[in-house]
């Protein structure tokens, strides 16, 4: 066998020369050249999208984004911001002559900026030390309603001595005294919290509307100006009931206010009907399971007349809008692997309008997208595939059309690995479970191939149809992989999703060990050659896998949970998993969480394991990882620690990031494969 230091050679050579495949398959640096849409705002009028166009800068290893504008034909393909910076969160005005977008083109601070279409002159309308979060514009259009975080001042009981002058002590201690001290992607928090903020589209000063101890989440105008409606959780014991949010209205004249919901479990993003009568929101009726369906409300806007939309429907519903006519809403949803958007009407008739939204997860193969309406029944949605990440699609009267192909360039001298659905029946319980199967560029059923099976994390999310350039690598390298949805998947009803309530991980090891025989009986697999990785939830499940079979020549196990004592002690979330995810705490009910525990089956493991982490993932701290490798070093199992510099549990935070992960699970799986 190869050592693991002369693979990682041999691995950074080939990112020069395609995996040692043909020249025209895909390379790890490829990964840099590849862009996507995202955040398509159509006008209200629907005749233009401007759309945010993300790349990559491989110098400076950095993701940037410009602001595109098109006409909704497909002409007139135009940027409106240019530069290697972030531009992003494009909002239209509702007369359509201007737009609010975010962006730090100038002194690489994030200010909000306002833009007119019809000479391109923009001006910063913030420069607050604080970045504002989510915006909406008034009816009349002369006013700004945003959220930004407020830092609030904290006093430590600690009182240290005064120093000698000159001398050099070391900084302070720390003394935190909240549940909620550190966030993943954010590190260790500032005291403060969200608050509304209102601010003249003239520019000035922002005037704070709110000044509590909660966050406060996206303000909507009501018809006349006059309110704003948001959701917040106000609630005592709000710090230890964190999803317990209720929709309330605020005077922007003098601040009172008025809760219009009461009911336990969140309820969250008010949309206001055109006519301005009704709110529409979603949540759900809280029952302490790891999964529940996301319901559509609506009420008055008194918090009178609360109905229940989708009763009859077994889907979450996301990023709701209204129609022209106020009869209806449209929304997202994932299904069996796909993105759809879709309407309902108010007596809960839900109609299909597009079913191939997706591409926003350029890493794994994730449900990931996001569409915006105009007043005359025009969409704009991000466009995914098997074969490309996020390009511009729209639908209308006349049907659906694809308005971009970013990749062409790339794609037209880099061959993909093909992509295709399957469905296995699982031996645990003989349920249907959904995956897909991808086959190397130039695949020769003829012969036969190594094989990896990827897991996804969540592990209430899902996978689904859509571009994977992670997925693409293993395939460039002349692997035939298999990623899927076992039980526990959202997109397939929330008994499917409850499926491991309170029992994860377990049956869906059965899930995902059929679907591998169900790959086997193809005839193309080297048996000798089985290799597997997942990433959170997945790097739970490949722990898992590696101490119930040796049938894996290798495996990585990702940003992992090991131990589930540690886990709901230590992850940002400590009132959620817990309550949630075990229904007791770890003193409470030991057992199962010594039962559900990976590290509790470390005494079976043979198979060499790779544990990967980012060194700043407090999701699933690196501290998991650091307990299963040593466990495993005890143990005598050949195992190997990767630790990615800066990065939090999305790992490909910096596009290197990801070429580093990839470069890792390869070497590990080149390392351990029979080649003879």
């Amino acid at each position: 066998m190869k050592s693991l230091v002369t693979t990682l050679v041999l691995l950074v050579t080939l990112t020069t020369t395609g995996f040692g495949q043909p020249e025209s398959n895909l390379r790890l640096t490829d990964i840099f050249s590849m862009e996507y849409v995202s955040d398509p705002q159509i006008s209200p009028d629907g005749s233009k999208i401007i759309y945010v166009r993300n790349f990559k800068d491989i110098m400076t290893d950095k993701n940037l984004s410009n602001l595109w504008i098109i006409n909704f034909d497909g002409t007139h393909n135009r940027p409106l911001t240019t530069g290697n910076h972030n531009d992003f969160y494009p909002r239209w005005s509702h007369d359509g002559s201007k737009i609010i977008f975010k962006s730090n083109m100038e002194d690489n601070k994030t200010k909000l900026y306002m833009l007119w279409l019809d000479t391109k002159e923009k001006v910063a309308l913030t420069n607050t030390p604080q970045v504002p979060g989510q915006v909406a514009w008034s009816y009349d259009d002369r006013f700004l309603a945003f959220t930004m975080f407020v830092p609030q001042k904290h006093e430590s009981i600690i009182k240290m001595p005064a120093k000698p002058e000159g001398a050099k002590w070391n900084t302070p201690p720390t003394y935190i005294d909240n549940i909620q001290y550190r966030r993943d992607g954010r590190g260790y928090l500032k005291h403060g919290h969200r608050q509304l903020f209102v601010l003249s589209i003239d520019g000035g000063t922002p005037r704070q509307l709110t000044d509590s101890n909660v966050d406060h989440g996206a303000p909507v105008w009501s018809k006349d100006n006059h309110y704003l409606y948001f959701s917040a959780n106000f609630h005592a014991d709000e710090e230890l009931e964190p999803l317990d949010s209720e929709i309330h209205r605020i005077s922007v004249a003098d601040g009172s206010s008025k809760t219009l919901t009461k009911r336990y479990g969140p309820d969250n993003g008010p949309v206001l009907s055109p006519d301005g009568r009704k709110i529409a929101y979603t949540g759900f009726d809280d029952r302490h399971q790891g999964y529940q369906i996301t319901n559509l409300y609506v009420m008055n806007t008194d918090g009178s007349n609360v109905k229940l939309l989708s009763k009859k429907f077994d889907r979450d519903i996301r990023n709701i809008t209204w129609n022209q006519n106020g009869k209806a809403l449209y929304f997202q949803y994932d299904d069996k692997g796909k993105t759809k958007l879709a309407a309902i009407s108010l007596t809960g008739k839900v109609t299909v309008i597009a079913d191939d939204l997706g591409g926003l997860s350029l890493g794994r193969p994730y449900n990931a997208a996001s569409f915006s309406s105009s007043t005359n029944g025009r969409f704009a949605y991000t466009l995914g595939g098997t074969g490309h990440p996020a390009d511009l699609g729209v639908a209308g009267s006349n049907g659906k059309r694809r308005l971009t192909a970013l990749n062409d360039d790339l794609f037209s001298f880099r061959r993909r690995g093909e992509v295709k659905e399957l469905w296995w029946e699982s031996s645990y319980d003989k349920r249907q479970i959904q995956g897909w199967l991808v086959t190397p560029p130039g695949f020769d059923p003829g012969k036969k191939y190594p094989f990896i099976l990827e897991i996804h994390g969540g592990p209430f999310a899902s996978y689904g149809a859509v571009y994977s350039a992670e997925i693409q690598a293993y395939a460039a390298a002349g692997y035939v992989v298999l990623y899927a949805n076992p039980r526990g998947s959202t997109g397939y009803g929330q008994a499917f999703g409850n499926l491991i309530h309170h029992d994860y991980p377990n049956h869906d090891y059965d899930d995902l060990m059929s679907g591998v025989d169900a790959v086997i009986k193809r005839g193309f697999i080297d048996e000798r050659n089985l290799f597997v990785t997942g990433g959170s939830g997945g790097g739970v499940l490949t722990a898992w896998i590696v101490g119930k079979t040796d049938r894996f020549r290798a495996a990585v196990v990702a940003k992992p949970v090991i131990n589930w004592t540690s886990f709901v002690l230590y992850a940002d979330g400590v009132q959620f998993f817990a309550r949630y995810w075990f229904g007791k705490k770890p003193w409470e009910d030991p057992e199962n969480y010594r039962r559900r525990s990976p590290l509790t089956y470390v005494g079976n493991v043979t198979t060499p394991t790779m544990l990967l982490t980012g060194e700043e993932d407090y999701r699933t701290p690196i501290a998991e990882s650091e307990q299963f490798y040593a466990a495993l070093k005890l143990e005598g199992v050949e195992t190997a620690l990767v630790r990615i510099p800066g990065a939090a549990h999305g790992i490909a935070n910096r596009p290197s990031n990801l070429v580093a992960k990839l470069a890792s699970v390869l070497a590990w799986f080149e390392k351990y494969k029979v080649t003879n």
